[in-house]
């Protein structure tokens, strides 16, 4: 029996997977480098941009083969995925368009404008039978993988109370973007498109939420979102956590965490954590819990790189891609229940938001309270 010759894919070998990454802004580059760190598994085929200098200087800053400005025409050689990484606005055309011509989608954050919006790219996905999945990156670090672990397994205990910030500073020259602070193409301010990232680790850690209570505010910046909210949610099991979300906070910090029966799990971190940014301080009593994250082993700071590599094995065994688009609608109704329960005054219970109601096709809803006023000063319910 003959060798397979260098050129030849070894018997039993795992295909090398095509990924079209569409829209090559600042995300994109994270998206690129994620791929080549699973060189040999995967690799950036094409480059995609309405604006051709922008689309081949992607391509050449990340030794892609070929750019383009025509999505259509890419997408003709069914690519294994498509990561789309536009502006927010475009998040559900472009992915309803790939998945027309039966190419999965890994969908950047948030991954809709609105409720209406997912799902109508939800009816897509599963009439055409193809795969969207949404980057949420801090569900896989290797430490957050573990506390899930733990979690499920009630190694700690059941979750009592949690803490769930994301406070960070964005100078007012960051919303002369313009999609930026916008309610109809960015979806909303930080509870949308900073704060969901912490949402979305919160639910995976902690399970369903039944209820939330919040406000919100336009405190600073010039915007048409809000710049701050809070909220008070209530969990499937009873646990009771609270929300802020910020972009007016000079010090930065993301910061989870979780009081259970048997200890208390944080993590502190910005943009992304290492297994040193986590704690796990015991109850008394529970003392052998302490060391919980000892075991863990490798992997640098949760990013785009973790995710890539499940998505890759969930190719490679004909898993469904993590976070699948559903689960993904979960952390977007949290997001639309704070919005709506913030602007309304009153407590918007899971599942209350549907079609017909003012928030399902809008995360302003019924209109923010400063909508008539566009001037510095805040205002919130």
């Amino acid at each position: 029996m003959n060798n397979p010759s260098p050129s030849e894919p070894h018997p039993g070998a795992k295909p090398l997977r095509r990924h079209l990454v569409v829209g090559t802004g600042s995300i994109a580059h994270a998206h690129a480098a994620a791929v080549t760190a699973h060189a040999g598994r995967a690799a950036v085929v094409t480059a995609i941009d309405i604006d051709a200098r922008r689309a081949e200087d992607f391509a050449a800053g990340h030794g892609i083969a070929h750019w383009s400005t025509d999505l259509a025409e890419a997408l003709v050689a069914r690519p294994d995925l498509a990561h789309v990484c536009t502006p927010p606005g475009s998040h559900v055309p472009l992915a309803l368009q790939c998945v027309e011509a039966g190419v999965p989608v890994l969908l950047e954050k948030p991954p809709a404008l609105s409720l209406a919006e997912i799902d109508r790219l939800l009816e897509a996905s599963e009439v055409n039978g193809v795969e969207v999945a949404v980057v949420f990156q801090h569900r896989f670090g290797a430490s957050g993988l573990k506390v899930r672990q733990l979690l499920q397994e009630g190694a700690l205990g059941r979750p009592l109370v949690a803490v769930c910030d994301t406070l960070w500073y964005r100078p007012p020259e960051y919303f002369a973007v313009p999609w930026r602070g916008k309610w109809d193409v960015e979806g909303g301010g930080p509870t949308m498109g900073h704060g969901i990232h912490q949402f979305d680790l919160l639910l995976a850690l902690m399970g369903g939420w039944t209820e939330v209570s919040a406000m919100a505010a336009r405190l600073s910046r010039e915007t048409a979102t809000e710049d701050v909210s809070t909220a008070l949610v209530r969990f499937d099991n009873g646990a009771l956590a609270t929300l802020v979300n910020s972009l007016l906070s000079p010090r930065e910090t993301s910061l989870l965490r979780i009081d259970t029966e048997r200890a208390t799990v944080e993590v502190e971190h910005v943009y992304g954590y290492a297994k040193e940014d986590w704690r796990i301080t015991p109850a008394p009593g529970h003392e052998s819990v302490g060391d919980s994250l000892a075991a863990v082993t490798g992997g640098g700071r949760s990013c785009h790189q973790d995710q890539m590599g499940a998505v890759l094995d969930a190719l490679d065994t004909g898993s469904p891609l993590p976070v699948p688009l559903r689960e993904a609608r979960d952390t977007l109704e949290l997001v639309a229940a704070v919005y709506a329960s913030a602007f309304t005054g009153r407590t918007v219970r899971k599942g209350e938001i549907g079609p017909g109601h003012p928030f399902y096709t809008r995360m302003d809803g019924t209109g923010a309270p400063w909508s008539g006023n566009l001037a510095t000063e805040g205002a919130s319910l």
